[in-house]
Parts: structure tokens; sequence; C-alpha cells
């Protein structure tokens, strides 16, 4: 299928979002889905997942969450990677260990340091769930102002994304939910407010994430809530980016892409 893209902006409480548009190039009626980044925000591999869904018949938004006003001045891409090259750099098991963490930071030089610590503020310490949730309500919002939106929207995202998806379906906005290794909105308790279907898909060795997995199926159990979790034995976290050599396994990226499109036709094709 022919598509066709752009970057666009889009209002958000007086405030502007930037954002990428792919959509099926014709006159036709088409699902939405708003893509939801990784914490290293808007990049190509984004992009290239939202073309990737466009060419299945979506219409997709793919926000730039951290060209807000608000937030642009510290979560610029430069300090993001500083910061997520320091995270990186401590070993998993240490990473949520405040202690240990500033010990390590010591170590950086001033620049460096301000990176980290500013965007652990932001993103990992008081990280705004609520606010980035406003800005992709206003995402659909947008793609509900489309002529060619057929009436039904589902979100998709990857790691803060995967979070970012689930707290917006507890509001209520989405026919259909993809979670790729996501943390649990918080308070859990939330789900009851999901109208649609949830499909979550996580890397076997991902430890941090899958360890409060079960919390999730509970609640969406005791909801009533259609869903469908898998796990992927010997997957990573980010198992899905295939630009990250580190991360990324073909075989459960390859069958988790079935199943979000099997998914996505069955609830908002």
């Amino acid at each position: 299928m022919q598509i066709k893209s752009k970057s666009i902006k889009y209002d958000t409480n007086g405030n502007s979002i930037s954002a990428y548009l792919a959509q099926p190039d014709d006159s036709e009626k088409h699902g939405g889905i708003i893509l939801i980044h990784a914490i290293f925000g808007l990049d190509d591999h984004i992009k290239d997942v939202a073309n990737r869904l466009a060419s299945e018949g979506y219409i997709v938004l793919a926000p730039d969450l951290f060209s807000s006003k608000k937030l642009s001045p510290v979560l610029t891409k430069e300090n993001i990677r500083e910061a997520m090259k320091f995270m990186m750099s401590i070993p998993s098991e240490k990473q949520r260990d405040s202690e240990f963490r500033a010990k390590e930071l010591e170590k950086s030089g001033d620049n460096s340091r301000k990176a980290v610590v500013e965007v652990n503020d932001v993103l990992f310490a008081n990280r705004p769930i609520d606010l980035f949730v406003q800005y992709l309500s206003s995402g659909i919002d947008y793609i509900a102002s489309l002529k060619n939106l057929n009436g039904k929207v589902g979100s998709m995202g990857f790691c803060f994304g995967g979070g970012l998806s689930i707290s917006l379906a507890c509001r209520g906005r989405t026919d259909a939910t993809v979670i790729f290794y996501g943390e649990n909105p918080k308070p859990i308790e939330q789900i009851k407010g999901v109208k649609g279907a949830v499909m979550g898909l996580y890397g076997g060795e991902d430890v941090r994430i899958n360890i409060h997995l079960h919390e999730l199926v509970k609640e969406l159990a005791e909801n009533k809530i259609p869903f469908t979790v898998k796990t992927y034995p010997g997957a990573r976290h980010a198992f899905f980016d295939d630009t990250s050599a580190q991360t990324y396994n073909k075989d459960a990226a390859e069958d988790s892409w079935q199943m979000v499109r099997d998914f996505f036709r069955k609830h908002i094709k």
C-alpha cells in the first residue's frame, strides 16, 4: 500500500507538540494509531514503525512528547543521550539504587552530571505522566479531526511509551492498546477505565518489568477486559528495536509484529 507522510504540529492547551504523521495515500477511511516513542524520543526507528503501520492501512500519529516548550529546555536529545549512556553504564541490578547512582555520577564531568540530574528528575524521579497523557489525548483529538478516520483509534508504545500506552487507555481514550515492555500504570486500579482490548509483549529476560506483570494480568482479568500477554524467552528489553544490536531479537520482533498486525486488524481496522 502506498503511503504519505509529513511532520506536523498540534495544539494541546496552548502548547504545541511536534509529530510525525503517516497514512495510506488514498481516499478510504482507516483506523488510527497513536504511536508512542521510547525514552530516546521520536527517532528514525519510531518513524519507520509508523510507516510500517501506515502501509498496513492505518493513520499513524507519532508525537514527539519532548518537543513541548515546558520540557524541551531539559529533554533535549543530547541530554537524554547523556543520561541514558550513564544509566546503561550501571549494572541493571544497581540502576534503581539511588546511593550507588550518586556515587557513580560523581565520577562524571560537570556537563554530563548536570544533564543526567536534570533528565533523571523529569523522566524518572518525577515523571509527569498526566502531562504526557494530556499530550497524547490531544494527539487523539487531532487524529479524530481527520476526515479519513473510521472512528476507531488504538495506541502502541515501547518501554517509556508502552507505559504511556496503557496509561492513555486507562483514561478510556483508545479502542485497542499495545504495550511493548512498558511499566504498569500507577495505581494499578486505573485499569478499570480501559474500554478496549489490551495486548502486552515482553522480553523474557526483562526482569525489572516482568516482576510486576502479574499485577496487570490480575487487574485486567478482574475487570473482564479482553487481553493477550506474551513473553519471549531469551529476549531482552527493547527486543523490537532493530537499530539496537545489543537488544534486538529477530525472532521475537517478527512474531510480535505479526501479533500486532492481527490485533489491530481485529479491533480497529
